[in-house]
């Protein structure tokens, strides 16, 4: 229940302070009073866009709060947003000098967005000009469902379809990125395939390199060998015959004196040395084997390397390795790709089945409820003045789950008999809005946890009967909530449990707009001046009191 109201620097507001009560609280005015003031800084406690144009005095800040009395239901959305839970919660709004806003739920800082989703389950501003809310698939499916009870069945369904929604969204995703990796999987196919033909992993790089070059200087490197061996063998002055000859005659001298022992055994070591160096060139001579075909195969293994050099713009075999191996765990990544759309689309398929029986309990629910919502309506527009009008609900099937099941809903209207029933936006006139809202408005009332109700000139148009009979649908639905209600209709203004006055005063040379309470006295008075105008007289009094009874 909105139990305080506080506005300050707001307009023509400079402080206001009203407190409201339970049942149905009536506000009245003359026109450009302040009203629609009072409205639009409330509108800011439900989270709209703040403007500094508002703000009276441009060198302080705006302020708005709302007191509201809340009970225990209400404990899970404060712990979820980290906010302190208090039985009376103060939601204060206020708006900068330099156009920026702030908000707070007592006393602790907030987003825009928790504010509104605290706000919208506490208050709701109906004004005459948004009664285009019953033209809206979202709002007609609440009117129902709440009078199905369905509230437990449309969390659930709303729960699987929001996980529903992400896993397609997860799927379309993943088709795409396979598509697109199937436009180069060909082409990264090959090249996967050449990189493995090339034996990256066996490859001495190097090694080649040297059996080009040995096959290419091969006549040179025979020609300079047989030159060593020839020195090598040349009888008489051969230098292995000339080494022998050296080392047997520094032995002798060492065997004379150990001054050279040292110098004898370096010797010995570098003719076995020196000795083991021709065998080994001998050997490497021996195996020298040179042809064409062999060059031609070294040289094509290596052209194919440098086209792989050139073709991935690298320049060492490493690299290459490197590639295929992210090219094979590319191709691996697409395997992978089509186990994550087999297993998502397996998860689709599971809350397909569990959608269906939702969808099919809400709509089981909601054409039970019909009858009943039909029938409850016509006799409010009945007592409402719309004696011939008829309501009906058209409920039907969905090719795809939305928001609300898998059906579509569409309210038919006709006010008068002996017409077909057309949607209710084609069939609906401006007079006829206000009462058909009241009635579906009142039917929620009695089947859901409406928040605080403020109903602003809903009634505007009628007058009369119909406007008695609305006060008793107001005065009706007040008894299980709070409704507040702005009025220029003496009828309403008389059911008020407690009632409010809107004036526009000057106070020093400034028109300031304040809000003031009735005591009965004043409320007789009000109620009168709403009946006869400016000039209240005997006979409006009377009436005014005739109603008041």
């Amino acid at each position: 229940m909105l139990s305080r109201i506080f506005i300050q620097n707001f307009a023509l507001i400079d402080s206001l302070e009203i407190t409201l009560n339970k049942g149905l609280q009536v506000i009245t005015g003359e026109t450009g009073a302040g009203k629609s003031i009072i409205l639009g800084a409330l509108r800011l406690i439900l989270g709209e866009r703040a403007d500094a144009k508002s703000i009276q005095n441009s060198e302080t800040k705006s302020i708005v709060e709302a007191e509201f009395n809340i009970n225990g239901n209400f404990k899970n959305f404060f712990e979820e947003n980290d906010l302190d839970f208090e039985n009376q919660t103060v939601i204060r709004r206020e708006i900068l000098p330099t156009g920026k806003s702030r908000a707070f739920v007592n006393d602790v800082p907030v987003t825009l967005e928790t504010l509104k989703m605290l706000s919208s389950k506490l208050i709701d501003i109906h004004s005459q000009f948004e009664t285009s809310n019953l033209f809206d698939e979202e709002y007609q499916f609440k009117i129902i469902d709440g009078l199905s009870k369905n509230k437990t069945l449309i969390l659930s369904y709303q729960k699987e379809f929001s996980d529903y929604k992400k896993l397609q969204k997860d799927l379309e995703n993943f088709k795409k990125q396979l598509s697109d990796g199937n436009k180069e999987s060909d082409y990264k196919t090959f090249l996967l395939n050449e990189l493995n033909e090339a034996n990256l992993d066996e490859l001495d790089f190097e090694e080649l390199q040297n059996q080009i070059s040995k096959q290419v200087n091969a006549e040179a490197i025979t020609e300079n060998l047989s030159q060593i061996f020839t020195k090598l063998d040349l009888e008489e002055i051969g230098i292995l015959d000339s080494f022998a000859e050296i080392k047997n005659k520094l032995s002798k001298v060492a065997g004379l004196s150990h001054e050279f022992s040292l110098l004898n055994q370096r010797l010995e070591e570098n003719f076995l040395e020196f000795k083991d160096i021709i065998f080994e060139l001998q050997n490497g001579a021996e195996k020298m084997e040179t042809s064409p075909e062999i060059l031609f195969e070294l040289n094509s293994k290596i052209n194919r390397i440098n086209s792989l050099f050139v073709k991935h713009n690298v320049n060492s075999v490493e690299d290459l390795k490197k590639i295929r191996d992210d090219i094979s765990g590319e191709q691996s990544g697409f395997a992978e790709l089509e186990n994550d759309i087999a297993d998502i689309e397996e998860k689709i398929a599971d809350a397909t089945i569990r959608l269906e029986e939702i969808s099919s309990d809400l709509s089981k629910n909601r054409k039970k409820s019909v009858p009943v919502f039909i029938k409850k309506v016509e006799v409010l527009l009945k007592q409402l003045g719309l004696e011939k009008a008829k309501i009906e609900v058209e409920l039907s099937d969905s090719q795809n789950f939305n928001q609300f099941g898998k059906e579509n809903i569409q309210l038919l209207f006709q006010a008068n008999s002996g017409f077909p029933l057309k949607p209710i936006q084609t069939a609906i006139s401006g007079g006829e809005r206000s009462r058909v809202m009241l009635s579906i408005k009142k039917l929620m009332a009695e089947n859901a946890e409406l928040p605080t109700l403020i109903l602003d000139e809903i009634d505007t148009g009628v007058s009369g009967k119909v406007a008695e009979e609305m006060g008793n649908v107001m005065k009706e639905m007040a008894e299980n909530m709070q409704l507040i209600v702005i009025t220029h209709l003496a009828q309403v203004a008389a059911k008020g449990n407690n009632n409010y006055k809107v004036v526009k005063q000057d106070v020093s040379g400034k028109t300031q707009s304040n809000i003031i309470s009735l005591n009965q006295d004043e409320k007789l008075q009000e109620i009168a001046q709403l009946l006869s105008g400016s000039k209240i007289t005997e006979a409006a009094v009377l009436q005014a009191k005739e109603l008041m009874k």
